[in-house]
Formats: C-alpha cells, structure tokens, sequence
C-alpha cells in the first residue's frame, strides 16, 4: 500500500483560474454571514456514494480533499437548513497495520465499531469528555479517514452560533477559525457521537459527502505526517496527512526551514 508523496515547500499564493475555486474564492479576512453564499446559491451537486469510500484509505484521505460535507437540520421553528463546507484537510488511518490507528492490531471495541463497518460508515468519538471528531471508514479492515479542517460555504451563521455555544472567550469568531480543527468541524456543523457514530453518509439525509466541480491537482496537495500521535513510534513519521496547500483554512501548515549561512 505504499505510495510516493512529495512534499513541496509552500508556495506564494496564486490566483486560481478554475471556475469553481474562483466562485468560492476566500481570503484570511473574515467575511461577513451576509456575504457567503447560501445553499441554494452552490452549484450542482453529485453525492458520493459506496464506490467512493470503498478505496485505500490513502486515496480516499487524499481524494476527500476538496469535497462538500453536506449537512441537514432543521431549527427551532420546525425549518430546514443545510450547512455546506469544504473538505481541506484530512488524515488517513490505515486500521490493524497502523500503530496510530484506534483499530491497531484489530483491536474491536464498542467505540470504535464503525471502524470496522462498510466502507462510507461515520465514526465519531468523544475527546476530552466534551469534543467530537468525525472520521469515515474506507475499504481496508479497520481503516477510516479524519477530517481535520473545512472551508464554510452556506449556512455560515448558523454555524457561529453552534461555534458560540459554551465558548469561554467573548471575542467574535473569525471565519477562517470555524471548521480549522476537526472538533471544531463537528461543533459548527452540530455533529455528535450520539447521532452520528455509525452512521451510514452514503444513504444519510442528515449529513453526507458531495462534489461540485472542484477540482484539484497534485501540486495543490501537501502530503506529511500526522498531528498528535508521537506515541506511534515511526507510524508518526509517515505522511499521511493531506491538506491544501493554499486553503487559509486549514488548521497546521507546515513551515518551511530557512537555511542560514554559517
């Protein structure tokens, strides 16, 4: 399951030319509610279904990029509302093999279920007693991919108000802070473990995966390790971290080394 990445020092960023990045341009401003587009404003749509999620999970980690996270719900007058962001960053979990991984060793509990479910199964676990972070399992025993950082696309107020909630700091939130983190993602887009673990996003009408048009090419993927899992001995050290290189969404970038004469 070996496969070549290269990671490329960040590049200045470039203005794009492809039709749908230029119609959901974005900047490191924060951007009024008023001022994103709105859910019947996205261009059309194709779901992901089985076939997608049912690939290696390095490939469905570093296809995921770029991809809608459509989520459904309705408020307190009985209103539908849908929540789109997109996907920017991920990291792929490649089950049994993987020391990093929940499932190490095949190892099977009941928190870690939806591992081990049909590829396209959400698996969403607490963290720190309060958070949640959402992973999709994907085609190896055990495998899934974590969805690290999103770009908001419609329903941006909404989710400031699910951001806003239990807050500590009064500051207002910046919209580049919203989904730049995966527990981040779930509390802007109201995803939690009791409505979501196990849940199938290839027949879900509540929360599933679209794409648009966007597209992407190599150059724009930034392949490295993983955060947070130092435990992992040289498991860490693989790449298996995917983000897009220019997205000012995306919750750690790497920083390239300045060499100093000596």
């Amino acid at each position: 399951m070996a496969r070549r990445t290269i990671v490329k020092r960040l590049l200045k960023t470039e203005e794009r030319t492809d039709s749908s990045r230029t119609r959901y341009k974005t900047s490191n401003r924060c951007c009024k509610p008023d001022a994103c587009p709105t859910a019947g404003q996205l261009m059309s749509t194709k779901r992901l279904g089985f076939e997608f999620f049912n690939r290696s999970c390095l490939d469905v980690a570093s296809s995921m990029l770029g991809k809608l996270m459509v989520r459904r719900l309705s408020d307190e007058t009985g209103a539908e509302k849908e929540l789109v962001v997109r996907v920017v960053e991920t990291e792929a979990y490649l089950g049994v093999i993987d020391r990093a991984s929940h499932s190490y060793n095949g190892r099977k509990t009941a928190r870690n279920t939806a591992m081990f479910m049909n590829p396209g199964t959400a698996y969403v676990y607490n963290i720190y007693g309060m958070y949640q972070c959402i992973n999709i399992s994907t085609l190896e025993e055990g495998s899934a991919v974590l969805i690290r950082a999103a770009e908001p696309i419609a329903g941006l107020d909404e989710m400031i108000r699910a951001r806003s909630t239990n807050r500590a700091r009064s500051s207002a939130l910046k919209t580049k802070d919203l989904c730049s983190g995966p527990s981040k993602l779930c509390q802007a887009l109201s995803i939690t473990k009791q409505a979501f673990d196990q849940h199938d996003l290839t027949t879900s009408l509540k929360l599933y995966l679209a794409e648009d048009g966007f597209s992407t090419t190599t150059d724009d993927i930034v392949a490295c390790p993983r955060i947070g899992i130092e435990y992992a001995s040289e498991w860490a050290k693989k790449p298996w971290r995917f983000y897009l290189r220019e997205n000012p969404f995306v919750s750690v970038k790497l920083v390239p080394r300045v060499h100093t004469a000596k």
